[in-house]
């Protein structure tokens, strides 16, 4: 099966790695494209093109503030990447609190 467009499917949206330090920085509040660019040391052309992918899959929404743009993150959007990313989190939590008692319980026999 072929992959989805970059462009039509948030997820293969944020596979890239400088969109997601995109959206981590947009998380605290609205920016416009020179405060990314100063924050996140990427070139001007290339933060323009992120956030066009990441505004035409609804990741972040823009506006006009006179002659800036500005961008902010579309929560709603977010959140089934969020709750798909949660199911891991679960999974984590299980793994670690298992070897967490797989340690106690040899620190507890190592005792005895």
């Amino acid at each position: 099966m072929p992959r989805a467009a970059t462009t039509s499917d948030s997820f293969n949206a944020v596979a890239e790695p400088r969109r997601r330090e995109i959206l981590e920085f947009l998380a605290g509040e609205e920016r416009s494209v020179g405060d990314i660019v100063a924050a996140l040391g990427l070139a001007q052309p290339s933060v323009s093109k992120h956030l066009q992918v990441l505004w035409n899959v609804g990741l972040v929404d823009a506006r006009r503030d006179g002659r800036r743009v500005l961008y902010r993150t579309n929560a709603e959007a977010i959140r089934p990447l969020h709750e798909w990313a949660g199911t891991f989190a679960r999974y984590w939590g299980n793994q670690l609190q298992r070897i967490k008692d797989h340690a106690e319980a040899k620190t507890r026999s190592s005792r005895d």
